[in-house]
């Protein structure tokens, strides 16, 4: 039931404020919550580089540190493996470090190895079996209780979502929105270039 239902006869209640006293320590906060503050410790640069293996086989350049680094900026910015490369490339540029930046097809790889990885950041073993399909998603805007109260029609907003997950991990590995006149088919191609992974099969209605 909405609140101003008899709100003749209810008592009034004052909505309470709120004065903020101290503004420029309150204005110096919600400008901080935008800055970023990225540095790299003494040791965090010694243990950068892979440390020397006594088992035969190749020698990493990097070590699981380095590659952990690089995948957690990869989650926390939401980018690509190619973008992450040039972020980290930028950030040693900008600190005037003396350090490289593993590549994106380094990070793809040592991604699978990583134990103590946090799965948001694992990237899937091998190529990528994809299933394709979208739904519709209605936008509610000011006034719904009013139109259901009153009986008011007015006409809806929909949008469609277009999703690509994997079928093995059920992760979402790309997304599109368009509008509703949209058709399914059109947007395998955008979401078939977000993915930057190897894929085999594409399952999707209608294709």
């Amino acid at each position: 039931m909405p609140n101003k239902f008899n709100a003749e006869r209810r008592h009034h209640i004052p909505k309470m404020r709120h004065f903020v006293r101290n503004w420029p320590e309150y204005e110096s906060g919600l400008r901080n919550r935008g800055s970023l503050t990225f540095w790299l410790t003494p040791q965090a640069m010694q243990l950068w580089p892979a440390q020397a293996r006594s088992t035969p086989g190749g020698q990493s350049i990097y070590s699981n540190q380095a590659i952990q680094t690089s995948l957690m900026l990869r989650l926390v910015f939401g980018q690509a493996l190619r973008q992450t490369e040039g972020l980290m490339r930028s950030i040693f540029q900008l600190l005037k470090i003396d350090l490289k930046a593993p590549d994106h097809t380094t990070l793809s790889r040592r991604s699978m190895t990583l134990k103590a990885l946090p799965r948001q950041c694992a990237l899937p073993a091998g190529p990528l079996h994809l299933l394709i399909d979208s739904t519709g998603l209605k936008l509610f805007g000011a006034g719904e209780w009013l139109q259901k109260k009153h009986g008011q029609k007015s006409r809806r907003s929909w949008r469609k979502l277009h999703l690509a997950v994997d079928a093995s991990t059920g992760h979402i590995e790309a997304s599109v929105l368009t509008g509703q006149d949209v058709d399914d088919p059109s947007q395998v191609g955008p979401l078939l270039d977000q993915i930057e992974h190897e894929v085999a099969s594409v399952t999707a209605e209608g294709l």
